[in-house]
């Protein structure tokens, strides 16, 4: 993997790439919120001699950083939108986890016809019908709830809430350490994170997928209402929904080996 930069007027992002063939399918891995491009080195380990891979450290996240904070879901997919014109790469599939998953559904809002296939991993639709008023509160108002929390308690939730693997726990830890020390800045960077999703979903756009699209979702996903959003996701649209087992809300780490077999069943279909 080639690790790469690309300015924007509000920070730097670092991204990394590892290209065979341009015109080939190319994975677009996502993290989800405060996590960042180590979340899909199983992976990434696993496809980047088969597929194009690509992989970010998001916005304001990890190595993308210093970054201001006045940007949002419609500018972070615009950004990844440039990032692949100037990769030249012609056939992105996104898989996104949790957050990645809402820019994945914002990239196919702006660039339908551009996105060959998407695979969410634990996220959520963002229709607006999906949220209660209450969740739509309280998800702008999440920076002074993180803030509460001592250091120590963030790391035991955000470990043990997120994955049931010890290498998915232990991997979230390493994550989370980046921010050992500041935890004013992890935070303002959940708290951001949260406020950008509710304005995405106050747009009330219809954020459509037009392309092949897999929904992923750990049976012991504990964050948030994701099993319930999921559920209702597939049964509105139909859209195929693989449940992992024994899997939390990072179901790519806790099991990659089932994960890393639907995706390169997915793409199979699509070349």
């Amino acid at each position: 993997m080639t690790e790469k930069t690309y300015e924007t007027a509000s920070g730097i992002i670092h991204y990394w790439t590892n290209k065979i063939n341009v015109d080939a399918v190319t994975l677009v891995f996502l993290p989800g919120l405060t996590a960042d491009h180590r979340l899909f080195e199983k992976q990434i380990e696993y496809f980047k001699d088969k597929y194009n891979v690509f992989v970010w450290d998001p916005p304001a996240h990890a190595s993308s950083w210093p970054f201001k904070f006045d940007f949002n879901l419609m500018d972070k997919a615009k950004w990844l939108n440039e990032i692949l014109e100037h990769e030249k790469i012609t056939c992105p599939v996104i898989v996104g986890q949790s957050m990645g998953g809402y820019v994945g559904q914002t990239f196919a809002e702006l660039y339908p016809e551009k996105l060959k296939g998407f695979i969410s991993i634990d996220s959520a639709p963002l229709q607006r019908k999906y949220l209660t008023g209450i969740e739509l509160w309280l998800l702008k108002r999440m920076e002074p709830v993180y803030l509460l929390y001592p250091w120590r308690s963030l790391l035991k939730a955000g470990s043990k809430g997120t994955a049931e693997s010890e290498y998915g726990r232990k991997l979230i830890r390493e994550i989370m350490m980046v921010y050992d020390g500041d935890k004013k800045r992890y935070a303002k960077l959940a708290g951001h994170g949260f406020k950008i999703l509710a304005e995405a979903y106050e747009k009330d756009l219809p954020y459509k997928m037009n392309c092949p699209t897999l929904l992923i979702c750990g049976e012991k996903d504990q964050a948030g209402s994701t099993i319930r959003f999921n559920k209702a996701w597939h049964k509105d649209t139909g859209i195929p929904i693989e449940w992992i087992k024994d899997a939390g809300h990072n179901a790519n780490t806790d099991k990659p080996e089932v994960v890393n077999r639907l995706i390169e069943d997915f793409v199979g279909k699509l070349v």
